[in-house]
């Protein structure tokens, strides 16, 4: 399967610039990335991107747009079939589906991003899938109020307190853009697999110290799903393409979550001299059970990129990986089966992929058409509360 992603925004360009820099195989899932954004300084940090694939348009920066989502989405509007033919000359025409990043809290990528995504879907046959960061609390609630009544820093200023610390400004605009830029996706987007920043930040933590590597741990996951579709699955009892995914993902708006468990194993080789493991190592039954429960336990029940309840998923996938040795058979399927009773019986499908020179196993869950979502609901109410 291959994968064109395109960064719209500040938050979205450095998450496709996580991405292409998470891709774990040799045969990469990614066809091409993009960033667009309206700010030209924030465009030429990602070192990730190749400097053809950058664009800028519009107003300079978001200060242009004044926080307006409804300004961005008239950019949006404005720009759209302009950034699409920047895309025509990366040509991503080779793509099995298309992944826009966004930060739906921002102006610049909330507003583009509808109207760029609808354009997508008549230029392009192939499912369009937007990966959307959700606002943390502190983002929007007013300085020193959290949302349970606890006391924090202004968010003006730095972890230390100190004004001249580099930090995000506060934007108490966030909840209501990441609400109506999920609206308008609605109809548009084959899918919207959401990661609240809020549940990834560590206690006491600001966006701006935690970003990248919420990114890293966001771009872990998605290339843990694409990627797996990509692969040689050569030894596995069911491999992975691009037709499973679009299943999982569906076509209407759903919203998606993934959860991702890891386990380093011992591969019997050394990596050293020769750089490649054993293949025909053999590997303790009782190991590779336990470590494909692991993994698998991990996955379903461990932080999802947005919580919900297990069982409110109408739709979920199981793909379990690492070289080939450490896949055993028979603890695949107790693990499928594992996730049909966490789901309630919601349609499941299950692959494995080959990681021959791997020394992890690991286990992706998607979890799709999950609702309700109290965090969705948490962002409606804040958005209520600042009209």
């Amino acid at each position: 399967m291959q994968l064109a992603v395109i960064g719209v925004g500040g938050a979205g360009c450095r998450i496709a610039s996580a991405i292409r820099a998470a891709d774990p195989t040799t045969d990469s899932f990614v066809e091409a990335v993009f960033a667009f954004d309206t700010d030209g300084d924030a465009l030429a940090a990602l070192d990730d991107v190749s400097d053809p694939h950058r664009y800028r348009y519009g107003p300079d920066g978001d200060d242009g747009l004044e926080g307006d989502l409804e300004r961005g989405l008239e950019c949006g509007r404005e720009h759209a079939d302009e950034l699409v033919e920047v895309l025509d000359r990366g040509a991503p025409a080779a793509a099995d589906a298309i992944l826009v990043a966004v930060g739906l809290g921002g102006t610049t990528g909330g507003g583009t991003v509808p109207p760029l995504v609808a354009t997508l879907q008549r230029r392009y046959d192939a499912p369009v899938y937007v990966l959307g960061t959700l606002p943390a609390d502190g983002e929007f609630v007013p300085a020193d109020v959290g949302s349970a009544g606890t006391e924090h820093r202004s968010p003006t200023t730095g972890s230390d307190g100190d004004p001249d610390t580099p930090e995000t400004p506060p934007r108490p605009r966030a909840p209501a853009n990441a609400v109506d830029a999920l609206e308008r996706l609605d109809g548009r987007a084959d899918a919207v697999v959401c990661f609240d920043n809020e549940r990834w930040l560590r206690t006491g933590e600001r966006i701006a110290e935690g970003r990248d590597r919420c990114n890293r741990e966001l771009a872990t996951r998605v290339a843990a799903v694409f990627a797996a579709a990509n692969s040689n699955s050569e030894g596995a009892e069911r491999g992975i393409d691009a037709d499973d995914i679009g299943r999982v993902m569906g076509s209407t708006t759903d919203i998606v979550t993934i959860g991702y468990g890891e386990q380093a194993v011992d591969t019997g080789g050394s990596r050293f001299g020769l750089g490649l493991f054993s293949s025909d190592q053999t590997v303790e039954r009782t190991s590779a059970v336990s470590a494909v429960e692991t993994v698998t336990r991990n996955g379903i029940h461990g932080k999802l990129t947005l919580e919900c309840e297990r069982e409110a998923a109408g739709r979920a996938h199981l793909i379990v990986g690492g070289p080939p040795a450490w896949l055993d058979r028979q603890a695949i399927a107790d693990a499928r089966r594992t996730l049909e009773d966490a789901v309630g019986g919601a349609r499941t499908l299950g692959g494995t992929v080959s990681r021959p020179d791997g020394d992890a196993v690991f286990a992706t869950v998607v979890l799709a058409d999950v609702a309700p979502v109290d965090r969705l609901e948490e962002l409606r109410a804040a958005a209520d509360r600042s009209a």
